[in-house]
């Protein structure tokens, strides 16, 4: 495990997002090179049905995702790690953190897996040391996520993670031509046990 407890300045943090090792996974900044990894799931649209994003069309949509983020991380915004397999050495997924409000202490996380790595407790391992990354690194107090009401998946992870159920934001987004439910799950630093 990294020992991420003075890893960096927190002004600097996203642009020098660190790596993070876990018993199957490397978390790592994303680069242009991975686009091929990130089109094979992102062109799925079983993937994309869970995300707020459309599923990826061509490799020109992937490259201009992937060059969103690459200024995410020039200009210090907070921006996702890419999650490799080691077994395979393949980048099967993103996650991280898109929203932080560091005079609050409190930051929301998403992710999203490889169809093919469902069900594999990959995710859950990712998101755990995620979260530590956010008590430790970041300072947070309260780490939120968020998922549509149908996505059992994505719900059974946070809560694997020791997250809390606080409700459910009723018509709170227009997501692909409806408005949709999201419930909203968070942990706090009180109840972190990691």
């Amino acid at each position: 495990m990294t020992d991420l407890k003075t890893i960096l300045n927190p002004g600097d943090l996203f642009k020098n997002l660190p790596q993070i090792e876990t018993p199957r996974l490397l978390l790592r900044k994303l680069m242009i090179k991975d686009a091929n990894d990130v089109y094979e799931y992102a062109s799925n649209p079983e993937v994309s049905r869970t995300v707020v994003w459309d599923y990826h069309k061509s490799l020109e949509d992937t490259m201009s995702f992937l060059g969103q983020v690459m200024l995410q991380y020039q200009k210090g915004i907070p921006a996702p790690w890419g999650i490799i397999y080691k077994e395979e050495n393949k980048l099967i997924g993103t996650g991280g953190y898109h929203l932080w409000y560091p005079q609050h202490s409190y930051a929301e996380l998403g992710y999203v897996i490889s169809q093919r790595y469902w069900n594999k407790g990959l995710m859950t391992e990712a998101l755990n040391e995620m979260m530590r990354f956010g008590f430790e690194v970041m300072q947070l107090n309260r780490i939120e996520a968020r998922c549509f009401v149908d996505n059992a998946a994505s719900e059974r992870v946070m809560q694997k993670c020791g997250m809390k159920y606080e409700g459910t934001l009723r018509s709170t987004m227009f997501i692909k031509g409806q408005f949709r439910d999201l419930k909203v799950y968070s942990l706090l630093r009180s109840e972190n046990h990691s």
